[in-house]
């Protein structure tokens, strides 16, 4: 068998793009992959074409030789675009490979430890927290600034997340599972001011206090001595960019993205690192369909797997799938038929057609108003 086309398909998702590729082989057998990257999704498209020149003739199913050629053929190594293309025709490898063999893809990576994976979503306030308990989630995070009140502003966030958080832990009890993300919007010493104002509070973990630049700053809010655990990695990228962190021990949980870094293959190393430092395994996945699901297979097979993120606010998620993936009660069932275990129905796209998000070649900035971002701004950045 061999590989005789890649192709790249970019649809409107929920609030961002999805960038799906598909593989073609001339026995019929297809396989589909994800490198969802907002933002920069014509970049990724090009990775991909770039990728698929060394890989059209080859065998589909020599997986790790085909991500050793994609990585190491090129000199240029790494970075947030090139792992995302990677990742797209990855994922799309072992989607190929499962099918050839009858086999779901966690089979091949060794078989699953647990019958179900974990998932949680997203509330930006209360009514959001209700949103999740209503559709069975246990567990969802919550941002760690009001950017709307905040915006480049430190004065009140400590508070202001103070109330947030003590509101949805009142109302929503003890047993609903909370986790605070940062997005790296805050100082060393914001971030350990934010931590400490929650403690009370029973936080799962406090994700990408500052921005994932400097690992000295992570170390300053390790040494902090808070009660709760940390949380970062969606902004690190490839084994080789978590060898540090890790090996200082300077997170509690890692979150590596499995369309940014590389795919299936090299997350999977990324989870077995960590486990050796004793180091939970939580992947960032506000992505799209394939993603989750090559996210959800690698979860099931990984000991020191945490919890999954998932985006269900989004309809198409299931729209474009011929069987979608099942959620319930806030846990993935696995999935019997080989390969991800799903497909994607092309006749979608045309009804979500790629829009180019603004900002595009300068994240932060709006270039029809002149102004950035607070999104994607900090107070640590400027």
């Amino acid at each position: 068998m061999k590989i005789t086309d890649i192709k790249t398909f970019i649809m409107k998702g929920g609030n961002r793009n999805w960038v799906f590729c598909k593989v073609e082989t001339d026995e019929g057998v297809h396989g589909w992959g994800e490198g969802t990257l907002e933002r920069h999704e014509l970049a990724v498209e090009s990775g991909i074409k770039t990728l698929s020149e060394r890989l059209i003739g080859r065998d589909p199913t020599e997986i790790e030789r085909n991500w050793q050629i994609m990585y190491r053929h090129g000199f240029w190594r790494g970075g947030v675009v090139m792992g995302s293309a990677m990742a797209a025709i990855d994922i799309a490898l072992w989607d190929v490979t499962g099918k050839i063999y009858n086999l779901p893809v966690y089979k091949m990576l060794g078989g699953a430890v647990r019958d179900r994976v974990r998932a949680y979503t997203h509330a930006g306030d209360l009514r959001g927290g209700w949103e999740a308990v209503d559709q069975g989630f246990t567990a969802f995070k919550t941002g760690g600034w009001d950017l709307a009140k905040n915006a480049f502003h430190e004065k009140d966030v400590v508070d202001d997340l103070h109330e947030k958080i003590k509101s949805m832990r009142e109302h929503l009890g003890p047993d609903m599972e909370i986790m605070i993300d940062n997005h790296g919007r805050s100082r060393p010493s914001v971030a350990n001011r934010q931590i400490a104002a929650v403690e009370e509070f029973d936080i799962k973990f406090f994700e990408e206090p500052v921005p994932p630049d400097n690992l000295d700053a992570m170390e300053q809010i390790r040494n902090a001595g808070h009660n709760m655990d940390i949380a970062t990695g969606e902004r690190l990228f490839f084994r080789y960019g978590f060898r540090d962190i890790l090996h200082r021990r300077l997170t509690d949980v890692i979150q590596p993205d499995i369309a940014h870094t590389g795919g299936i293959s090299e997350i999977k190393k990324i989870a077995q690192m960590a486990e050796t430092e004793y180091i939970k395994f939580a992947p960032h996945n506000p992505n799209g369909p394939i993603a989750t699901a090559a996210s959800m297979h690698v979860c099931a097979t990984v000991p020191n797997f945490l919890i999954l993120e998932t985006a269900r606010d989004m309809p198409w998620h299931d729209k474009v799938q011929t069987t979608p993936i099942t959620l319930k009660d806030g846990y993935f069932e696995l999935p019997t038929a080989p390969g991800l275990g799903t497909d994607l129905d092309e006749s979608v796209f045309a009804e979500r057609p790629f829009i180019p998000s603004e900002g595009a070649g300068n994240a932060g900035y709006k270039e029809n108003t002149g102004s950035w971002n607070a999104e994607d701004m900090s107070p640590a950045d400027v």
